[in-house]
């Protein structure tokens, strides 16, 4: 019996661990290497979160024309795009939303 426990619990370990590697690969799969007019329905959602919609579409926008890349969801997931997340303000803070 303790070896049927060990070899369920190993079987929803792979599971979760493909579930999670599979949901990366497609986001990155699916912002990467946009053309410049994918760029703004995807910062349209990107931005629908916010309450400051006119600076988090504008940056985003312009960050997406320089990266061709924009993160997946409303907030976060930045690693998803190397150049989106490194972009910095002057003060050292992030430019793209």
């Amino acid at each position: 019996m303790e070896g049927r426990s060990y070899n369920s619990l190993l079987l929803l370990f792979s599971l979760l661990f493909l579930l999670t590697f599979s949901s990366v690969a497609e986001a990155a799969y699916s912002t990467a290497k946009l053309s410049p007019s994918d760029c703004k329905p995807k910062c349209t959602y990107r931005c629908s979160a916010t309450s400051h919609k006119k600076p988090c579409m504008f940056f985003c926008l312009k960050c997406c024309s320089k990266c061709l890349c924009v993160p997946p969801g409303t907030y976060g997931n930045k690693e998803v795009c190397p150049c989106y997340n490194n972009w910095k303000t002057q003060q050292g803070g992030p430019k793209c939303p």
